[in-house]
């Protein structure tokens, strides 16, 4: 945290910051922004305060304090060693210092920086570390070490499905409907009169989240990682159900309830005999339908289907399977690590066939994308 320090601060400064943030990936609405600026009129201005109501105004999760932080400290803390770091069009890094038009020369002439930074529209990119680098980078593109970075990035994701209304009741001091048992039982402290009326309302809880992730060999450069980040949702303690799709459907939730997520990939691969195999999703989403989803597991729940919608079988049989499913689940999430490519169609004849009753088709092929899905399924859907 940054310490106390007498800092000028003018609108410019605070609107680069917030640009700064929103250029690295923190999502920052506009009513966060004015909140800020609000938090920051009230304030006295100095690094401590200006931190705190950043902080407070401007990030939600742990992962985004983490982004923050890093940007905080290299727009605000001055000087040329903490200066933000620019990636130049042709991918040269110059250091910039802040405040200052002085501009640390490396491998660059100091006219031509002038010139760009003189330009009023220059084509930058923020650059802080590499594993800011590595959340939008293609899993398919991925060295081994960067895979293990992505494992450790993994277990901060959270998939909580959105809330919805439960049959159970709360208790409530004003507002709800009378709660007739709470009343009576209030009573017998007062010799039976009911000097005090209890109120109920609806509760919420989330809605249970379904996995089912294609492990065939046409998604072999994404399904550890995907399966991975099923396994970072099944153990962070939300309602998750995750399902292997290939040849057959397997149920993996209890391969997956332990929390080293190499032990829980070794399980899950022991479960799942046609790994890497081919793809059969009518087949799959029909045993689905009847063993679990129809039952009860699917109604009112968010299914997510992890596919590059690649499949053996007919497209009749998978749209057919796709009608029942979207008929008891709340919402159908498609994601599809395919569609980030470019001048990618939805033009296989299974994706073709099953997007009709998808709610969302989303990308799935990095960090930022999973990132995207998880505060998507935590989103109410406005049909």
């Amino acid at each position: 945290m940054p310490s106390p320090a007498d800092t000028n601060v003018d609108e410019r400064r605070v609107a680069g910051f917030i640009d700064a943030l929103r250029q690295t990936g923190l999502p920052v609405a506009v009513g966060g922004s004015i909140l800020h600026a609000q938090a920051l009129a009230l304030l006295d201005v100095d690094l401590d305060s200006m931190y705190w109501a950043g902080r407070i105004t401007l990030t939600h999760s742990q992962a985004e304090i983490k982004l923050f932080d890093t940007v905080f400290a290299q727009w605000w803390g001055g000087g040329s060693e903490s200066g933000m770091e620019f990636v130049v069009e042709q991918q040269q890094i110059i250091g910039v210092d802040d405040g200052d038009d002085a501009v640390d020369e490396q491998d660059v002439d100091s006219n031509d920086i002038a010139d760009e930074i003189a330009d009023e529209d220059p084509q930058w990119s923020l650059r802080f570390s590499a594993v800011e680098t590595l959340r939008s980078r293609d899993f398919a593109g991925l060295n081994s070490e960067e895979r293990e970075q992505v494992t450790a990035l993994l277990a901060d994701l959270r998939l909580i499905g959105s809330l919805r209304r439960s049959r159970r009741r709360r208790p409530v001091h004003h507002g709800g409907r009378p709660d007739l048992r709470r009343t009576v039982r209030s009573s017998m402290r007062t010799g039976g009169e009911p000097l005090r009326r209890a109120m109920s309302a609806p509760s919420r809880r989330a809605r249970r989240v379904v996995l089912l992730a294609d492990i065939s060999g046409s998604m072999e450069l994404y399904s550890r990682v995907l399966m991975q980040f099923a396994h970072a949702a099944v153990v962070s303690g939300a309602e998750v159900e995750t399902f292997a799709i290939g040849t057959r459907l397997t149920r993996l939730t209890r391969e997956l309830t332990t929390h080293d997520p190499d032990q829980a990939l070794a399980r899950a691969a022991e479960a799942v005999p046609d790994w890497s195999g081919g793809t059969r999703l009518g087949a799959a989403l029909q045993k689905f339908n009847d063993e679990w989803g129809v039952r009860g597991m699917a109604r009112g729940a968010i299914v997510v289907i992890l596919s590059d919608g690649w499949d053996r079988g007919e497209p009749a049989e998978l749209a057919t399977q796709m009608q029942r499913l979207a008929r008891v689940a709340h919402r159908i999430v498609w994601v599809n690590p395919l569609r980030a490519s470019d001048g990618y169609e939805p033009t296989a004849r299974g994706m073709a066939a099953a997007l009709p009753f998808v709610d969302d088709f989303i990308d799935g092929h990095s960090l930022d994308s999973l990132d995207h899905l998880s505060r998507l399924v935590a989103t109410e859907l406005i049909r």
